[in-house]
């Protein structure tokens, strides 16, 4: 079943069996896969993907995002991108809230277990997506844990710019879902 089409770029592909979409009941988990070329803050087509620093996600750079979650609850999410920047290494995370024209309203990142602490920061407790974009600009990461989303609480994914870096170069809003 196909969700959603938005300027011809953004195609997401909601693949649970069962009653379909984000956990609705389905007996094998949530499968979904979206994919999108990043545009400018105010871009004539609005995209998915906003781009806030074109010299590091330049602008027609593509990313897809795919999360597959188990009715255990037991979650990976891949990320595919292509037309980055040779050779940077980028920070990726997923982030609390949809995007938005100023890079802050994607929120914080998700965390499984919410905390202030700076040492909940790491890689068990949030999904990072790290990558370093090969000499064409290509690069695929995955990260997989024994939880999953909570409902509403992870909608997009964003491209810092570099790992552990707070600089938001790019974010892509993304149809997360859960397994009940």
């Amino acid at each position: 079943m196909v969700a959603g089409i938005c300027a011809g770029a953004v195609v997401a592909a909601v693949l649970a069996s069962g009653t379909g979409g984000a956990g609705a009941g389905a007996p094998d988990g949530y499968r979904m896969r979206t994919d999108a070329r990043f545009a400018p803050v105010g871009a004539l087509v609005p995209s998915a993907a906003v781009t806030y620093d074109s010299k590091l996600v330049p602008a027609a750079a593509w990313i897809q995002v795919s999360q597959r979650t188990t009715v255990s609850g037991a979650t990976t999410v891949r990320l595919r991108v292509d037309g980055m920047v040779p050779g940077h290494a980028y920070g990726v995370h997923v982030h609390q809230k949809p995007c938005g024209a100023d890079p802050a309203a994607a929120g914080g990142h998700f965390q499984h277990r919410p905390s202030t602490d700076p040492a909940a920061a790491n890689p068990d407790n949030e999904v990072w997506l790290d990558f370093t974009a090969d000499e064409h600009g290509a690069a695929e990461a995955s990260a997989g844990h024994a939880w999953g989303f909570r409902q509403g609480e992870a909608s997009s994914v964003v491209i810092h710019d570099m790992p552990g870096s707070h600089t938001r170069g790019a974010c892509f809003t993304v149809p997360f879902g859960w397994a009940p």
